[in-house]
């Protein structure tokens, strides 16, 4: 079931693509969100211009991998117009070789962790993040547990796991 566009989002979605041109590579409403997917080069240009547009609240930043030869992995934005009650999904595709795109903490202070968690399970770079590190994963780990390679078993040996017993004193 398709949801219908509210006047106010479907005129956001003009002026958007009037705005930016060929930088909106695609708009579409999968189960009734709207989807907007964009070139990773004008990311950090629509977010601002969204932003200014009463997307004001990142609710999520999410990792996926596409597991296809190009453009591999997928950045979701959940964002949010808390006055016009709008959700958007900013979309990113990026290559399996060298997965980087802006992070967006300049526009969405919020963004910082899920950027960082994003990075840590599928190896994706926030270029110019104030503090990209691993959260879950030390900092040593060389894989990435979300990637469609990533055996479901993980990688024996490369991680010392707790015993399955506890040591007796």
């Amino acid at each position: 079931m398709e949801q219908t566009l509210s006047n106010a989002l479907k005129t956001t979605l003009d002026e958007l693509q009037t705005t930016f041109g060929e930088k909106v590579l695609q708009i579409h409403h999968p189960s009734g969100d709207t989807h907007v997917r964009v070139h990773p080069d004008a990311l950090i240009s629509i977010a601002e211009w969204l932003h200014e547009k009463g997307f004001i609240y990142i609710s999520d930043v999410i990792g996926t991998d596409r597991y296809q030869s190009s453009d591999r992995f997928e950045v979701l934005y959940n964002l949010l117009s808390l006055r016009a009650k709008q959700r958007l999904f900013l979309v990113v595709w990026l290559p399996e070789e060298d997965p980087n795109v802006a992070s967006v903490t300049s526009v969405w202070p919020a963004a910082n962790w899920y950027e960082r968690e994003v990075y840590d399970m599928f190896g994706i770079r926030f270029e110019g993040h104030p503090d990209l590190r691993r959260m879950y994963m030390p900092e040593d780990y060389a894989y990435y547990p979300l990637r469609k390679e990533f055996p479901l078993l993980g990688i024996p040996g490369s991680i010392e796991l707790p015993g399955t017993t506890p040591e007796s004193d």
